[in-house]
């Protein structure tokens, strides 16, 4: 797999349009970061990572339990990669665009973490746009 980040979002697009309660994928830090910001931001309802157990798994799982309306509408309506390994998207700190208005949330990895658009301008610093969430 050439793109782990890429296909984290689209297990995720594609459980939440099959109305899935929950999705697992392989672990990293890096998806574990996100998912803490899915989860902070309100996107999911919880994570957890299962780790490997002898013989069974060669790698952790990272379950991630989506969130859904009263009445069934999705929380996340639309996830997109934005900086992909054969065109990387940097921004600086000044120039972190919102995602749908400050509607939705923009995933950036910066020099103190990975953290949301609207942090990242608060500290002060730019990075490289993961994804973005609506």
């Amino acid at each position: 797999m050439t793109d782990p980040i890429a296909d984290m979002l689209a297990r995720i697009r594609n459980a939440t349009l099959a109305r899935h309660t929950r999705v697992d994928m392989p672990s990293s830090r890096l998806k574990v970061e996100i998912a803490r910001i899915l989860q902070s931001e309100g996107y999911i309802q919880h994570f957890t990572v299962l780790e490997a157990q002898a013989g069974e798994r060669v790698q952790a799982q990272l379950r991630l339990s989506l969130k859904y309306g009263p009445r069934g509408e999705k929380v996340i309506t639309g996830i997109e990669r934005v900086s992909r390994p054969g065109r990387r998207v940097y921004f600086g700190r000044d120039d972190v665009p919102d995602v749908l208005a400050g509607l939705g949330t923009s995933i950036l990895t910066t020099s103190r973490g990975v953290m949301t658009g609207r942090a990242a301008v608060k500290a002060g610093v730019g990075g490289e746009v993961l994804c973005n969430v609506w």
